[in-house]
């Protein structure tokens, strides 16, 4: 059984995933977390449920999805998960930081572990990881299909999907990988998004006015 708990960090309200196991391993995905005050929330929630951070998990590596990157590889010694195609997307990220406000990003100087495999283990606990770009080259989506839950990063919103117009970003690339890799996923699968409420991939088939199924 896995249990997770959502942050909405940055100006850019982004989404950071903190999920656990009862026995209190757990991961992150997308730390966004960027002031002391963000990132004190999130320590607090870990230290006060005895949880033990074993890795974190990038979906794609746009500035506000990696603002925490550093802060939690450092303080807890842990490593990171990134698709090869991010890797530049990454590194590039230090460049144009101080562009959007934040001159204090601190770039992340730990070698990462880049994806080789399609699935992931937290624990006795697999994630399928699919490979969905055209937001980002690299983007990736973890899967844990035995409770029927997506954490899709900014391929797919609750009635929109993630933006094109980005280095790297193709709408036909982003909407086959929509259609191909998250729509033939049963109607029922909660998806969890980078950013705003989670949805359903039933209903975005049916409503979503950007990619139909």
């Amino acid at each position: 059984m896995i249990t997770h708990k959502t942050f909405v960090f940055n100006p850019f309200q982004e989404n950071t995933y903190v999920i656990y196991l009862p026995n209190r391993d757990c991961v992150i995905i997308d730390p966004g977390c960027h002031s002391l005050a963000e990132q004190s929330l999130i320590s607090e929630f870990i230290k006060s449920n005895g949880l033990i951070p074993k890795a974190v998990w990038l979906t794609h590596a746009h500035i506000d999805h990696v603002l925490g990157l550093d802060f939690f590889v450092t303080t807890w010694k842990i490593p990171y998960l990134i698709h090869q195609n991010e890797v530049a997307q990454l590194k590039s990220v230090e460049v144009y930081a101080p562009n959007y406000g934040f001159q204090s990003f601190q770039s992340c100087q730990a070698a990462p572990t880049i994806i080789s495999a399609s699935s992931v283990l937290l624990g006795n606990e697999a994630f399928e990881i699919l490979n969905v770009p055209g937001h980002s080259p690299g983007h990736v989506a973890f899967f844990h299909k035995s409770s029927g839950q997506i954490w899709a990063g900014d391929v797919l919103f609750n009635g929109s999907i993630g933006r094109t117009d980005l280095p790297g970003g193709d709408f036909n690339t982003l909407k086959d990988s929509i259609q191909n890799k998250l729509y033939v996923l049963d109607d029922k699968t909660i998806v969890f998004p980078g950013h705003g409420p989670s949805t359903e991939i039933g209903f975005e088939k049916l409503n979503n006015p950007f990619v139909k199924a």
